[in-house]
Order: C-alpha cells, then structure tokens, then sequence
C-alpha cells in the first residue's frame, strides 16, 4: 500500500466547499467520483484543509492510500472526467506516515477587493466601493503579527481545541486593479481571513481606530468582529510542507 498526495486547484464557486458534506456537492466529492470511475474502486482522500462554500484554492492538497501505482499519465485522465473548475495538478508519491493536514507547515491565503466596477472580477474578488485609508489598513495588518490568540475571528460551532495561529505575513497590497490582503500562518480557524478582511476594512473606513482593533483581538470574542464579506474574494494561494515530501 502505497500513499500519495493529489495537489488540486479550483474554481469553488458552485461548490459547498473543500470538504465532503451532507447534502451538497464538495471539491472533494468531485475529485473522489473521478478517481472512483476510473480505477473502478472506491476512494476516500483526506483533505489538508477546509475551505467554505465559495472559496477558490491555486493550490490545494489531498492525500489517499493505493494498492496500486499512480502513473503521470493517468492525471490526464482523471481531469478528463473531473468538470471543469476542479483541475489535479499533479500526484506525488510520498511516505506512508505523511499527512496532507497535519504535516502542513503554513497556508497562505488572498482576499481580492475592487473599487471600480469590472464584470471580469465579479466572481473573484468583492466589489467595495468605499474610499479606504491603505496606510490605516496595513497598520492593522501589521497588529495583527503581535498576537496569537484569534478567538475573535473564528466562527462559532467549530469544534478545534484552540484558538492559537501563528501570522507569519501579514499586508495589505495593490496589484492589478484590486486592494489584495495578503496572510500567511502555520493554521487557520473557521471564517478568520474573511473576519480578518472585514474588521480591517471597518479600519480602512475610518469605523473604528486601531486601539478599538487591539481591544477587538483581545476580547477573544467573536460578536465583535466583521465576517460579513463574501467568500468569492477569498482565494487559497498554497500549502508548504517540508521538503522530505518533495513538495
């Protein structure tokens, strides 16, 4: 028995998520069909991470155990039969011991916001209109490495068993037309970036100073922060393991 890591990308547009679910189709539901039709056996992949209803990933990973092996070739195949907006990238052959999720050393996430209207980035990044201050928004940004407890950005009805992430990278940029939030840690919890994004673009507004985020953060209560921004702006850019993985 041999295990091997899927790297995936997708659009996630019209899924419920990463993750297999009750009654709504998934990222991984799709991927599993494919694999399942084509080697005529069950699958069942482990994820590296959980994305929402609506969440795009460049880079996304599964892991699964197999019999037999895994050829280059077959990754043709199997995007043959995948629909369109989910394409396997590669699949790499790796120690039976490794784990997509919990050999993950960081994850790195964007969220995309446009101030003019362009129906090119309609189902991509979120349409806020709204003047900001960048030098107030990446001042939040930059608070945001001085803390490791974010109960305040995690949604409720999470079963984790704690609130601590370790923000590596943490800014605010403008590239191609769009104000892009740039972050990276070791993990993250249920609706962070999306609270994150939405409680700094309060910031940028001038709805509330950097001394109300600081005391936001420390509440380590999620009632106070912004997760009302939409999960199309909010792309998975990838997932770093260590080399002994080769990935």
């Amino acid at each position: 028995m041999s295990r091997y890591f899927v790297e995936v990308t997708y659009k996630g547009t019209r899924y419920a998520g990463f993750q297999t679910q009750k009654n709504a189709n998934s990222i991984q539901a799709e991927v599993e069909k494919a694999f399942t039709i084509f080697y005529k056996t069950p699958f069942n992949l482990t994820g590296s991470s959980r994305t929402d209803a609506g969440v795009h990933a460049l880079q996304n990973y599964f892991h699964f155990d197999f019999e037999e092996e895994i050829l280059t070739a077959q990754v043709y195949n199997l995007n043959a039969i995948l629909p369109s907006d989910i394409v396997i990238k590669k699949i790499i052959p790796v120690a039976n011991e490794a784990h997509s999720r919990f050999d993950a050393l960081s994850r790195e996430y964007k969220y995309f916001i446009y101030q003019n209207k362009n129906p090119f980035l309609e189902d991509r990044a979120y349409f806020f209109p709204y003047s900001l201050n960048s030098d107030q928004i990446n001042e939040a940004a930059e608070v945001l490495k001085e803390y490791s407890d974010f109960t305040s950005f995690s949604k409720r009805n999470t079963q984790v068993k704690t609130f601590q992430c370790q923000i590596n990278e943490s800014k605010w940029i403008f590239e191609d037309g769009c104000w892009v939030y740039h972050v990276k840690a070791n993990r993250f919890l249920r609706g962070m970036v999306r609270g994150l994004v939405g409680t700094m673009l309060q910031v940028g507004r001038g709805k509330i100073d950097i001394d109300n985020f600081r005391k936001i953060i420390e509440a380590k209560d999620c009632t106070q922060a912004d997760f009302a921004v939409p999960a199309h702006g909010l792309f998975l850019i990838s997932v770093k393991y260590s080399e002994i993985f080769s990935l």
